[in-house]
């Protein structure tokens, strides 16, 4: 698809360079054709003997006839000269064509081939708990001698699959709701009282060590609380018990460290991909997670057009640093 798509946009370059190009070969042609005209009129009143003070040449016929012919090879050569501009452009214009056809449309195929991508993760990911739900269903139908109690095991199980199915629709659109920035207000936000009630809505507060300055930025106050506890529930999962160091600073900086199980070299430039889990150094049969929860953290650094760093080793813990840019009033 993209292929054909590639050749029609080169096409469409072609068409409207050729056009242009040609329109700007007959203006020079027609003025300098029309010149030629001009030059030669004025030899044919000169060798008449119509304008005065010019002698007569000898040969009049041979005069004129050679005027003529060297004003005629004048006019092939221009012919010539422009053709040969004329194709070297549609040479040129054809590869430059392709080559920018080709960098417009990767973008939307990259687009394009992450969506799907996002969809096949995202099937696969419900598959398993609509086929549990639906397999436990089935055999609870097929056993007439369930008693009460199974069925109440059976309903509490089903009831954690529809968790994990609503856990992740919950994901998703927050995943598409910070892509998406024409519904999203910004307005002052101190990090400090961000982190201060991210912390809150976490079970494990005890765990922090907070070192928090009043930081103010210029963002939407819900979802940098989304990124708080993102960080901080990611560095509680995979901090091994150990105290989870936060600090914000009032350049506009937030810093969350933990003493974990840490990322290896391989999989820290894939942390932020969608659905993707370190299953080797995180301990996934411990876990549970989709693998979103740092994708939704990274479009929300990049809604507020700020960076995020991560420093990690493994067995030695993980650090996340966001910075943001701050406007110049807030240096005051």
């Amino acid at each position: 698809m993209f292929k054909e798509a590639r050749i029609k946009l080169t096409v469409w370059y072609l068409a409207i360079i050729m056009a242009i190009s040609l329109s700007f070969s007959g203006v020079i042609y027609f003025g300098i054709n029309n010149e030629l005209n001009r030059i030669e009129n004025f030899q044919k009143v000169r060798i008449q003997g119509i304008v005065r003070g010019f002698p007569e040449p000898a040969d009049i016929s041979v005069s004129h006839s050679q005027d003529s012919d060297a004003i005629n090879d004048a006019r092939a050569r221009i012919l010539l000269t422009l053709g040969f501009i004329n194709l070297s452009i549609l040479i040129l214009s054809g590869l430059g064509g392709y080559f920018l056809a080709g960098q417009t449309l990767d973008p939307i195929k990259e687009m394009m081939d992450k969506q799907k991508e996002f969809v096949s993760d995202a099937s696969h990911e419900l598959r398993t708990p609509l086929t549990s739900l639906k397999t436990e269903i089935e055999v609870a139908l097929r056993d007439k001698k369930m008693s009460v109690n199974d069925f109440k095991k059976l309903l509490s199980s089903n009831l954690e699959d529809v968790d994990r199915m609503q856990k992740l629709s919950n994901y998703l659109l927050k995943l598409n709701r910070y892509e998406r920035t024409d519904d999203i207000k910004f307005e002052k936000v101190d990090l400090k009282s961000v982190v201060q009630e991210a912390a809150g809505t976490l079970k494990f507060k005890s765990k922090f060590d907070l070192s928090l300055e009043k930081a103010f930025v210029y963002g939407n106050e819900d979802s940098l609380i989304d990124l708080a506890v993102i960080l901080l529930d990611n560095a509680v999962k995979y901090g091994d018990g150990k105290k989870i160091e936060v600090v914000t600073k009032k350049e506009g900086t937030l810093e969350v460290k933990d003493n974990g199980v840490g990322i290896s070299k391989e999989e820290l430039p894939h942390i932020f991909d969608r659905f993707y889990r370190a299953d080797a150094s995180r301990n996934k049969e411990k876990i549970d997670g989709y693998g979103l929860g740092l994708s939704i953290a990274k479009s929300i650094v990049d809604l507020h057009d700020a960076t995020i760093q991560v420093k990690s080793k493994s067995g030695k813990g993980t650090t996340f640093k966001v910075s943001f840019k701050l406007p110049l009033s807030f240096h005051k």
